[in-house]
């Protein structure tokens, strides 16, 4: 994630007074390097990721050799996943190919390092000419934001909610927990969550907005305010609503409702029983199956 990885720089720039910051700009096909993926190399370690194998691994090392160099202007390299190709062959046979921004950072970087870490929705431009250099002439260009564009409002805050916000915390959502009980354990421990909130869920649809980057996770305590939930939330428009429980406890919500009217196509779209079926028992087990088709679902039309 953007803001853990620009932590991690700022710490590293506190003692390192050198460093080359590897962005991927641009990305095709099947390329293991994605678009905002980032690295920094100094002359003794690295951390982040361009998408890894021997690309990355040969790439790790010429950066390293920028260090024993002048200071550079920012520059670009193409790698193509083919070993067929003319030209720029990464040594990986994926195919697809990347584009990598290279910087060369110093201790002058930490204040805009700063503002990342702490301006919300903070915008970062990547180009030839700079980071957050006016860009207008540039020949080329990435602009990415510090904040996480997919948010996750999992309501229900038990033990598989946290099980969940866990694993979630490590890919690229925002995490939201709602429950309507007060002083739950479960919530309490959740260290994971960027936002906790206590709510009525009779008024559960004020508290989730619709959008294309929002995802609903309903896994309250039961069937009764399961069904309060799924009744308020039905017709608004999400990225993805699923539900947790038996096949049996949702075909029998699903029926009811169909008997008084709901749309069935929007019944249709809720992803019931939740998760990949995985055969899941414990917690953990669950939150991975739900996380995996999360995933699924954010990447499906990429």
């Amino acid at each position: 994630m953007t803001q853990d990885f620009y932590k991690k720089l700022s710490e590293t720039l506190q003692s390192e007074k050198r460093l080359v910051l590897m962005v991927v700009i641009a990305n095709e096909g099947s390329s293991p390097g994605r678009k905002g993926f980032k690295m920094a190399v100094t002359k003794d370690g690295m951390f982040g990721t361009i998408g890894g194998g021997i690309m990355e691994h040969k790439l790790v090392e010429y950066a390293q050799s920028l260090l024993d160099k002048p200071a550079f202007e920012p520059f670009m390299k193409h790698q193509i996943h083919d070993k067929s190709a003319p030209k720029d062959q990464s040594g990986m046979i994926c195919s697809g190919r990347q584009t990598i921004a290279f910087y060369d950072i110093d201790s002058d970087f930490l204040p805009l390092v700063d503002q990342i870490l702490t301006e919300e929705d903070f915008q970062i431009n990547y180009s030839n000419l700079g980071i957050n250099i006016p860009h207008e002439n540039a020949t080329w260009s990435f602009t990415e934001t510090n904040s996480l564009p997919q948010k996750v409002y999992i309501v229900g805050g038990g033990h598989v909610g946290l099980a969940l916000s866990e694993t979630l915390s490590k890919l690229d959502f925002e995490i939201h927990i709602l429950d309507h009980r007060d002083n739950l354990n479960t919530m309490e421990q959740n260290h994971f969550a960027h936002s906790k909130r206590t709510v009525d869920f009779e008024q559960i649809d004020n508290y989730i907005p619709e959008g294309n980057d929002v995802y609903v996770v309903i896994m309250s305590f039961g069937y009764r305010t399961d069904e309060i939930i799924i009744r308020k939330l039905i017709d608004k428009d999400f990225k993805y609503i699923g539900l947790l429980g038996s096949k049996e406890k949702i075909a029998t919500l699903f029926s009811k409702m169909v008997e008084e009217g709901f749309d069935k196509e929007k019944i249709a779209r809720v992803y019931a029983p939740i998760g990949i079926d995985i055969k899941s028992e414990t917690t953990q087990e669950i939150a991975i199956s739900v996380a995996a088709q999360l995933i699924r679902v954010k990447n499906q039309n990429r």
